[in-house]
């Protein structure tokens, strides 16, 4: 008897874990999942000293968002704007982007448009591209990853990096 009531708690259990929702938003910034609520936005709690507070240091810098994807640009060879990281991409055409560029053994330079949705638009507005991931090489806009695809497929995408791969060897 205890046998099948530990059963049926089980499968109680599982089936509330399936059908529930992963996480549930109640208000902007709260989310529920699996009966504990997290905050992702800090409250203006007077009584919380200035050191434990959120810093925005890039708004104080004097760098617009537009400054820092040109220095992006100009100072990396490749430089991949994508949804997620190289080490774990948060799409698949970001994922597909980053497998064929790792191939030529290149620098490869990302940020994750996802953690910041005014960088997202800035990007856009940069290279004049409505999708990500966006793909820079040697400061060119070259594209999203059907086209690093294609050039790959081609033998362009090698010629073009050739002679990255080669600085990168020699600086081995």
């Amino acid at each position: 008897m205890a046998r099948s009531i530990s059963n049926m708690l089980f499968k109680g259990i599982a089936f509330s874990r399936i059908s529930a929702p992963p996480c549930s938003t109640i208000a902007p910034g709260l989310c529920y999942l699996n009966g504990m609520g997290y905050s992702t936005t800090v409250p203006n709690d007077p009584d919380t000293h200035d050191d434990f507070k959120p810093t925005d240091k890039f708004s104080r810098s004097g760098v617009t968002l537009k400054d820092l994807v040109e220095l992006d640009i100009k100072g990396n060879p490749v430089m991949v704007y994508m949804k997620g990281v190289p080490d774990l991409p948060q799409c698949g055409f970001s994922s597909l982007a980053v497998r064929v560029l790792k191939q030529y053994n290149v620098p490869l330079s990302a940020r994750n448009i996802l953690a910041d949705p005014e960088l997202k638009s800035a990007v856009k507005a940069f290279s004049n591209w409505p999708t990500f991931p966006q793909i820079f090489i040697k400061g060119e806009f070259i594209g999203g990853s059907d086209i690093i695809l294609n050039m790959h497929q081609t033998g362009e995408l090698k010629e073009k990096l050739k002679d990255i791969a080669a600085h990168q060897e020699k600086s081995e």
